[in-house]
């Protein structure tokens, strides 16, 4: 079978989560100040990405970090062009460590308009959909976000998404269509509710061929996205931790039936540059092990 059709059968039918190590931007700072690295260790960007691939490599060369319960890790495009022990980033992960590689294509997000942050303009996308498909990345992921129940607002973010996932479908990549809802929104549940239905509408509208996944916050009422789940077209759907500790993020994913992970920095919580390999292994083996156990519900 070809590296996608084998990619494909591991997301649809193993058991596992996705890590999200696509930490980008202005937020790889925060990363790595988490992390124990703070922002004396670097003095320009190219310091800066140095360093968070060294904290990368060390998360997926970790014998802990395997396909055994990882089902892909979604990566930040300075590390799809970096090389893990010799080989590119994406072929270490699928061949080393059977973890289908997804690949981050956003440019961050707009101003807020109508109680939501559209994407910015993506030039260049068709060229690095290509380079994706060259190191065989299985998909795509790319996030806006909602910060309040605003029906114009939820439609036009959803309707990007969608329009944006049938081109990188066509480009032959299964896209991560990341509507976040703020956990801090004051109408959270509100918002789910209008987001829920438009996600219906544009899933409805899919041709039987466009499969996506939905990375979605943990819903206030458990099994919530459950109509979206069972549409033909989805082929998974994934949590954020959108800022709940591990433990919290964990509690409400296993509330949600079918629903995994796709945690960043809920699944690096505890690790340190300070500590041991021995320390370092420890202590991500665990937290591997506990949000596996929490999307295996």
């Amino acid at each position: 079978m070809s590296t996608l059709t084998d990619q494909l059968n591991k997301v649809r039918t193993q058991p596992g989560f996705l890590a999200a190590l696509d930490q980008s931007g202005g937020s790889t700072p925060k990363a790595l100040g988490i992390y124990g690295i703070g922002a004396d260790a670097f003095s320009n960007d190219e310091e800066m990405y140095a360093l968070v691939h060294a904290m990368r490599t060390r998360i997926v060369t970790s014998p802990a970090f395997n396909g055994d319960r990882i089902l892909g890790a979604i990566l930040f495009e300075n590390t799809l062009d970096r090389d893990i022990q010799g080989k590119s980033s994406s072929d270490f992960l699928w061949e080393d460590k059977n973890v289908v590689p997804f690949l981050k294509v956003d440019k961050g997000l707009a101003d807020e308009s109508d109680g939501v942050q559209i994407m910015k303009p993506m030039p260049g996308l068709a060229e690095l959909l290509d380079k994706a498909r060259a190191k065989n990345v299985f998909g795509t992921k790319m996030r806006s976000v909602i910060k309040s129940a605003n029906p114009s607002g939820i439609a036009r973010i959803v309707e990007q998404q969608f329009e944006i996932g049938r081109q990188i479908v066509a480009a032959g990549l299964t896209p991560i269509i990341e509507p976040e809802v703020d956990i801090n929104a004051p109408d959270k549940a509100d918002a789910e509710e209008l987001l829920r239905e438009q996600l219906l509408v544009q899933l409805g509208q899919l041709d039987a061929s466009e499969l996506v996944m939905f990375k979605l916050t943990l819903p206030e009422e458990a099994n919530y996205y459950q109509d979206c789940q069972d549409h033909p077209n989805l082929l998974k759907v994934v949590a954020l931790s959108g800022g709940y500790s591990r433990e919290e993020a964990n509690r409400r994913l296993a509330q949600n039936i079918g629903m995994i992970a796709s945690f960043s920095r809920a699944l690096t919580e505890g690790l340190s540059a300070q500590q041991s390999d021995e320390e370092f292994n420890a202590t991500l083996d665990a937290s591997i092990q506990s949000i596996y156990d929490a999307s295996c519900t």
